[in-house]
């Protein structure tokens, strides 16, 4: 990766612009459709319905339907299972690392990768919660809000990516994780109480895990230096980190060394203005029981 500070692409985890979304169904899409038309060749090959490789494979008829028509990200297991049940001899699984990264839009695919790599991650949120600790409830809220309105199969794709990332709570070896967060991000009812409730609910079942720490801002903090916004950091094996902005449908990754240094540097500011994380999860189960 070079340069020091690089624009990846339009849009952002609960927002983005129009011209992004046209380039991200060109791209993601149409590789998961391609993916889906090489698939249904070889089920009508073998001379089998979708209901009965559904079978074969544990997944419903409706699921291989989706996955034919490019609406569904498959899932790793399923292509190795498909492949071999399809005797592709490693068509599908060759096409498996694109079909991964094609769950991602596409301002979001450098960022994913670095989080899919990251030995610690530390993040700052000031409007939403971040996309690794949401319920899939919060999600679909937040992408129903959009604006122009998201399409029905853009809005599965990107639920479907979210949820996978999560995944990297369980990795081997363990990643670190620290968030930081605004209280007004914690007190935004997105979706409703119902599901700002579950979404408070998973942020403390998240919290408590040992290679996790969750941190509140408070609103009546006089001194806060993150006034300039949002930002993740992700340290890399070796110790390499690297910084990623997202603001105004933009996202911009920082590699020049002293403008990370200087990001790594306020992170450790705020962390020190912020609530510990033991007074966090009380708060933010104080916050619960308001709801």
């Amino acid at each position: 990766m070079s340069g020091g500070v690089r624009a990846v692409g339009d849009a952002v985890e609960g927002g983005g612009s129009e011209v992004a979304e046209v380039a991200e169904q060109d791209d993601g899409a149409g590789l998961l459709r391609a993916f889906g038309r090489q698939l249904k060749l070889l089920r009508e090959r073998e001379g089998l319905t979708r209901a009965e490789l559904g079978a074969r494979l544990g997944y419903g008829e409706d699921q291989i339907a989706s996955v034919e028509l490019g609406r569904r990200i498959p899932r790793p297991e399923l292509i190795d299972k498909a492949d071999q049940e399809l005797k592709a001899v490693g068509v599908l699984i060759a096409m498996k690392d694109e079909v991964a990264r094609a769950r991602y839009p596409a301002f979001f695919r450098d960022a994913a990768k670095l989080e899919a790599e990251a030995v610690e991650l530390q993040s700052y949120d000031t409007h939403v919660v971040k996309g690794l600790l949401q319920t899939e409830e919060y999600m679909r809220a937040l992408l129903a809000m959009r604006r122009p309105l998201l399409d029905e199969a853009i809005i599965e794709q990107r639920v479907a990516a979210r949820l996978a990332r999560q995944e990297r709570f369980a990795a081997r070896p363990t990643p670190l994780f620290s968030f930081v967060m605004e209280e007004s991000v914690l007190r935004r009812p997105l979706g409703g109480k119902a599901v700002m409730r579950g979404q408070l609910e998973q942020i403390l079942l998240i919290g408590d895990r040992r290679n996790v720490e969750m941190q509140v801002m408070p609103l009546d903090r006089e001194d806060n230096a993150g006034v300039d916004g949002g930002f993740t950091l992700f340290t890399r094996k070796g110790g390499e980190q690297v910084g990623y902005m997202e603001a105004q449908g933009r996202s911009t990754l920082v590699t020049d060394r002293e403008e990370v240094r200087a990001l790594a540097s306020r992170y450790g500011i705020i962390r020190a203005q912020a609530m510990t994380p033991r007074e966090s999860l009380a708060f933010i189960g104080k916050l619960l029981g308001e709801l």
